[in-house]
């Protein structure tokens, strides 16, 4: 029933695992961020020295968990060479009797629910089963490298309106069954595609879809309980992205649409994750419970958890600062941020950081 859209088990890990390390461009991917001086003027030797690594590793790899193991050794090198420091809140928030369906803001492709495993895993929490758009899969050894640490799909590039609806509820019968049989955390960003303008807010169709899967006679209240929302906000001092984003919104404006280049999602994530990030701030809410009328209403309860409790950083109120005063010096710590951009596109990426903080007045 879930085949085509659930992570990989245990059994299919040596296998998966042996393909990966067949594919060039994976290893072109690990040498760039392992071994970034010796790929860029010796690529062939980078490539056999992190496939010999690998393929040692990959003798002890006999389930899923050898796989997260491993991947936490190079998220702990990157939150140490890309992130200034790291904090988070709430995490007594997180029951530890119950699985969570943990719905976030979405500002990085990746970055988002690794460094919520991150966070999750170094105070003893189990990590999440995580949604990836198939968009993000135009290379099947991409879907194999997400699949296999604990990703599922959704599925977003179907044909027909039927086609849509028995995927969307296909995928929320998936999301209830981990929850609820596997006792699986799960993650979900808040919206499809990332927040590029940063303003953070839940589409109610993702939370039409998760309630797809109740019964008619069972309350909105008692499905919500099953579900365990807990809403989190993910504050990034600085977005790697941040210039990207700032031009396909100027393009937006002014010819109206923007067409994505073939892997650009793919170069995202390779930005997001080796630029740097400054300070990050991760704040765990409350679950989300209460009869509430319709999926609007329960959209509009997550946002005035993540917007009340996004962490306002300097980059945030010096650009907020700006926009009220127009004083160029508020922007000090912003101007490395504007090279190569356009006056729209600094005006745009302006915009962005103090849009965090606009939110929180309008909330208050």
């Amino acid at each position: 029933m879930f085949d085509d859209i659930r992570p990989y088990n245990d059994s299919e890990v040596k296998s998966v695992v042996h393909s990966l390390i067949a594919e060039q461009e994976f290893i072109d991917a690990i040498a760039v961020f392992s071994l970034p001086k010796t790929f860029s003027t010796f690529p062939a030797f980078a490539r056999l020295i992190v496939k010999f690594k690998i393929k040692q590793k990959a003798r002890k790899f006999n389930c899923v968990d050898d796989i997260q193991r491993y991947v936490s050794r190079f998220l702990n090198a990157l939150v140490k060479s890309t992130i200034t420091s790291l904090t988070h809140s709430g995490l007594a928030n997180i029951p530890t009797n119950k699985p969570c369906l943990f719905i976030s803001n979405h500002r990085d492709i990746v970055l988002d629910v690794a460094l919520i495993n991150y966070v999750l895993h170094d105070n003893n929490c189990s990590t999440v089963e995580a949604a990836v758009g198939d968009n993000l899969l135009s290379k099947q050894w991409v879907a194999d490298l997400m699949r296999v640490n604990k990703s599922f799909i959704v599925k977003r590039n179907e044909k027909t309106k039927r086609a849509m609806l028995t995927a969307s509820k296909q995928l929320s019968a998936y999301i209830l069954h981990s929850l609820t049989d596997k006792k699986q955390n799960i993650w979900i960003a808040q919206k499809e595609g990332r927040a590029k303008d940063g303003i953070d807010k839940t589409n109610a169709a993702l939370i039409s879809m998760l309630l797809l899967n109740k019964s008619k006679d069972q309350s909105i209240a008692d499905y919500l309980e099953q579900l365990n929302i807990i809403p989190v906000s993910i504050s990034y001092e600085f977005d790697p992205c941040d210039q990207h984003k700032a031009k396909e919104l100027a393009k937006m404006q002014t010819e109206g649409s923007y067409e994505k280049q073939e892997h650009e999602d793919l170069h995202s994530i390779t930005q997001g994750i080796v630029g740097h990030k400054g300070h990050v701030h991760l704040a765990f809410g409350e679950a989300i419970q209460g009869d509430y009328i319709d999926s609007k209403a329960i959209a509009a309860a997550i946002d005035q958890q993540i917007i009340g409790n996004y962490h306002v950083f300097s980059s945030n109120k010096n650009a907020y600062e700006y926009l009220q005063s127009g004083d160029l010096c508020a922007l000090e710590n912003l101007t490395a941020r504007f090279e190569n951009l356009s006056s729209q596109e600094k005006s745009l990426l302006i915009q962005m950081y103090a849009n965090p903080v606009i939110a929180k007045h309008q909330m208050i």
